[in-house]
């Protein structure tokens, strides 16, 4: 058997070359196209395994369509006789990653499939039965697969939303009582074209065909929705917490929920049954619905733990929206109302609590509209308290001189925050999320933040170093209610940090 010969591109004629550039995968004509070879095989390792898995699919979604056509035109059964997509899985030509700035991964695969299908259908009419045959299948598309939204469940996406950037190109035989049926004149530019009609009316982008892979109610990240204002007022006839002496009371607030910041405290409240302390708190809400309340008195101890006067909890959803509902609450020992230690007086607890949801449109630019349009006035835009959340996406091209450990650091109005230290790596992902509740929108203002590399380990070097960082000005995202942008850090050679800033307004 003799070696093929090869040649280079540049002996080949010109009809040479129009002949084989049809052939030439995507990453050869088009930079923007990555070769992907490690992908195919991993199709081809796993192709015998997925051809079950498909084929299962198939058969379980074709069974209720079938069904529908048992009693019509005679037909008594219709059955798989062989369902096989073979031995040749799809080859990926070139794949495209488009980077959007949102919560999801958008990917362009070139895919080519001259597959040598083997499926059987069985037509059992009354009197005979029928085969048919699909052969020879070829399958040549060039979709866009989006993996959104991004969540922090494995595998990391919750949906695959699937359409096709043109008409597919699909080519079969069609072999019937041992014809076959597409030699037949006309008939096989009329099945082309049709398929190519109904595929695209039904995927061809804008249209889309969405596969969901996680239950949205697990992985959902809930966004804050509103701030919810308490006011402790007072309490009465707390319990002494040691035999000799009084109680010296504080309040620790907080609401249920994962990711939600520190409780609040109030002041400490020295040798006192029946503290008053009419001091006001914010806290941030998720979702109203669920959450609650936690108020827990102790007493305070200089030394050793302090000691538990009483709690009581408040669902939200038992508040109305903009109206101060004020509560004096029984202290329980627990929120088990079995346990029998619940019997014991414990003292009462007043607060006064304000559920306020954020505007629908927390912008200044919507609210103006809106004002416009309504001829209202009564409601200033550039007043109002509202909630600042920055989400620190990721960085890239971050270089430190002598280690590259990094976090970043955000600093607004003097309040400092931080994500956490990724280690040995030039582009950290840490999508963290921060919150500052302000009283009014900050405009003319900025926000800083630096991304820092951190030694760790023992060492006489200097343990700290700056990356680069960035002042954002703050402006665009009163007047446009978000932002989501990749900043330049200044002095950083290359380096990006990617940053999300949200203002809702109260």
């Amino acid at each position: 058997m003799q070696d093929a010969v090869v040649r280079p591109l540049a002996e080949l004629d010109s009809e040479a070359l129009q002949n084989i550039l049809p052939e030439l995968p995507l990453w050869v004509k088009c930079p923007d196209y990555e070769r992907v070879d490690w992908l195919n095989k991993f199709l081809l390792d796993m192709w015998p395994y997925l051809d079950k898995a498909i084929c299962s699919i198939i058969r379980t979604t074709a069974q209720p369509i079938f069904k529908e056509y048992i009693g019509k035109y005679g037909i008594e059964a219709i059955e798989f006789e062989h369902l096989t997509l073979g031995t040749l899985p799809p080859t990926l030509h070139g794949l495209k990653v488009f980077d959007t700035n949102q919560n999801d991964l958008v990917l362009e695969p070139a895919v080519r499939w001259a597959g040598n299908p083997n499926i059987t259908l069985v037509l059992k009419l009354k009197s005979l039965a029928v085969t048919v045959q699909l052969l020879d299948l070829q399958v040549f598309a060039a979709p866009r697969i989006s993996l959104k939204p991004l969540v922090p469940t494995f595998p990391c996406f919750a949906n695959i939303v699937v359409s096709l950037m043109e008409r597919p190109h699909v080519d079969f035989g069609l072999r019937i009582l041992g014809g076959d049926v597409m030699s037949i004149p006309g008939l096989y530019r009329f099945v082309q074209e049709t398929i190519k009609k109904q595929v695209a009316s039904m995927y061809l982008w804008p249209q889309t065909l969405e596969i969901p892979v996680l239950d949205p109610s697990t992985v959902v990240v809930k966004k804050p929705v509103g701030l919810l204002h308490v006011k402790v007022v007072r309490a009465m006839k707390l319990m002494k917490a040691d035999i000799i002496g009084t109680s010296d009371p504080y309040v620790k607030l907080s609401l249920s929920g994962e990711d939600l910041p520190a409780v609040k405290k109030t002041s400490i409240k020295k040798h006192n049954l029946n503290p008053v302390w009419n001091e006001n708190f914010r806290l941030i809400v998720k979702d109203p619905g669920s959450q609650l309340l936690q108020l827990h008195v102790y007493d305070w101890d200089k030394v050793g733990g302090h000691d538990t006067l009483g709690m009581q909890v408040v669902p939200l959803k038992t508040l109305t929206p903009q109206e101060t509902k004020q509560l004096t609450l029984d202290l329980l020992k627990s929120t088990d109302a079995s346990d029998p230690r619940d019997k014991k007086q414990r003292g009462r607890i007043m607060v006064e609590l304000t559920l306020v949801p954020f505007k629908e449109d927390s912008s200044i630019s919507g609210r103006l509209d809106q004002i416009n349009g309504s001829r209202k006035g009564n409601d200033d835009p550039f007043n109002g308290s509202g909630l600042l959340s920055v989400t620190v996406q990721s960085a890239e091209d971050v270089d430190g001189e002598s280690h590259n450990n990094p976090y970043a650091t955000l600093l607004f109005r003097g309040e400092r925050k931080r994500t956490k230290m990724i280690r040995k790596t030039r582009d950290p992902r840490w999508n963290e999320e921060f919150q500052f509740m302000i009283d009014q929108p900050p405009l003319r203002e900025k926000i800083r933040i630096e991304v820092l590399s951190k030694r760790t380990g023992f060492s006489f070097r200097s343990r700290q170093e700056s990356l680069g960082y960035v002042e954002v000005n703050l402006d665009d995202v009163v007047y446009n209610g978000r932002i989501n942008e990749k900043y330049h850090l200044i002095n950083s050679k290359n380096g990006v940090v990617h940053v999300e800033i949200q203002w809702d307004r109260v």
